[in-house]
């Protein structure tokens, strides 16, 4: 499974599972990142350390540890 930090500006996929805890794991599900969820990369910050990405048509910024905690679904062959 690929997580979000591995997406290219452009690519996206649906939400298939998320590897957080508690408080991050509730605050990524309210932002949206919920199982079957579409997403797709919009852009980085300067310097790397934050990114954007559309999620249930609202634009969310997430570092990137917080990204490496979303997994994708692979797609079906």
């Amino acid at each position: 499974m690929m997580d979000l930090s591995c997406l290219k500006r452009g690519q996206g996929g649906r939400v298939g599972r998320l590897r957080a805890r508690d408080g991050l794991r509730r605050r990524l599900m309210d932002l949206g990142f919920t199982p079957g969820a579409q997403v797709e990369y919009l852009f980085s910050a300067p310097g790397g350390g934050m990114r954007a990405y559309r999620v249930r048509g609202a634009a969310v910024a997430l570092r990137l540890g917080e990204a490496r905690a979303i997994f994708l679904k692979e797609d079906a062959p």
